[in-house]
């Protein structure tokens, strides 16, 4: 029996380490609880049995008992040493990399999970892979130190700059399970959080053969192939319905001016858009750092013109219209996309907890 589903106390259990990292954990938890609870009764029975002025007999004081001595010595000796033992057990277990497994490689940044598998697709904040499979993650860090956890499998390891980690791991029950970084990184670090989507063997099959994503159809228009660029590569993590501090929002920036760190404007058309997918860092919005990925060598120049395409369709201004003054992060409240949003896209951003209250915060203001 799963007491999770009784006591709902921890994330569910879905990996094979799972039940024994918990078992680990619960025989732990219960040793500690009874003995506490026994080393508090015997002080109290002791407290008012001894206490002054009892009728206790006091006449022939025991000063040392050599079985009272053993049993506090060997009891928890023996448990100690136990639990080492179980636990070292366990853990040199599932340190070992299995014969074989299906790899991915992991780069952890502020503030994001780059993932990449063997056959080339890319994921960024999702990881997707079969159920009962498996899976090794190769990983290193871009900048500072990360650690890369996903609770409901029991796994944790540090991504380091500079020195690759192995964790390995197998999922044993379909479903959508948070993937979060467990070392503190940085001021946004409450933000790297992404989704491990576990699937049936058939289902990550069309996966796959779909080039890695769940949803696209064949896409009728240019627009509707550059909303397919826009979810496979979760633009909408950092580009939500309004400015916040992982990225601006992209609603209305056609043709609009855009103040650049350097003092300088420039105006959003097709060209700067293209340098900003391509090569983000050499005209930077005022107000943000280089976080953003470059994404020269992933997109085709046909994938750029379709998400050029999907920007400009989102905007509130016109080719032949008026540029439109750009404010800083928090300056101004813009409206949410009035296209369709995916559930990738919808997790994502409520999956964040700073991008949730900075939107919270702005129906507030609203």
């Amino acid at each position: 029996m799963n007491i999770f589903k009784v006591l709902p106390v921890a994330p569910e259990q879905a990996s094979e380490r799972a039940f024994g990292y918990d078992l680990i954990f619960w025989t732990i938890t219960i040793l500690a609880v009874v003995f506490t609870i026994l080393v508090f009764a015997l002080v109290l029975a002791l407290a008012v049995r001894y206490r002054r002025g009892s009728s206790a007999d006091r006449r022939y004081p025991v000063y040392h008992s050599n079985g009272i001595e053993a049993v506090l010595t060997l009891v928890p000796l023996v448990l100690g040493l136990g639990i080492f033992a179980w636990s070292s057990a366990d853990f040199v277990k599932f340190r070992q990399r299995p014969k074989e497994s299906m790899e991915i490689f992991v780069i952890g940044k502020q503030w994001m999970w780059h993932l990449q598998h063997m056959n080339g697709i890319r994921e960024n904040n999702e990881l997707h892979i079969p159920v009962d499979t498996p899976i090794t993650m190769t990983m290193i860090s871009q900048d500072v130190i990360h650690a890369m956890y996903i609770p409901a499998f029991r796994v944790q390891y540090h991504v380091v700059p500079g020195r690759y980690t192995e964790m390995s791991f197998t999922a044993t029950k379909p479903g959508r399970y948070k993937m979060l970084c467990a070392m503190h990184c940085g001021t946004q670090h409450s933000e790297m959080v992404g989704f491990v989507y576990v699937m049936s063997k058939s289902d990550y099959a069309r996966w796959i053969e779909g080039g890695g994503n769940r949803y696209e159809p064949r896409a009728a228009t240019m627009v509707a192939a550059g909303e397919q660029v826009w979810n496979r590569k979760a633009c909408g993590n950092c580009h939500a319905g309004m400015d916040t501090v992982r990225g601006p929002t992209l609603n209305g920036i056609f043709n609009a001016q855009r103040r650049l760190t350097d003092g300088s404007t420039a105006k959003a058309a097709p060209d700067y858009l293209r340098e900003s997918i391509l090569l983000p860092w050499l005209r930077l919005t005022k107000g943000y750092e280089t976080t953003m990925p470059a994404y020269k060598g992933q997109l085709t120049e046909e994938e750029v013109l379709q998400l050029i395409e999907y920007i400009k369709s989102n905007s509130n201004t016109s080719t032949s219209g008026s540029p439109q003054p750009y404010s800083a992060p928090g300056a101004r409240t813009l409206p949410t996309p009035t296209h369709p949003e995916n559930a990738t896209n919808r997790a994502n951003r409520y999956g964040s907890a700073g991008v949730t209250q900075s939107e919270e915060g702005a129906m507030n203001a609203r």
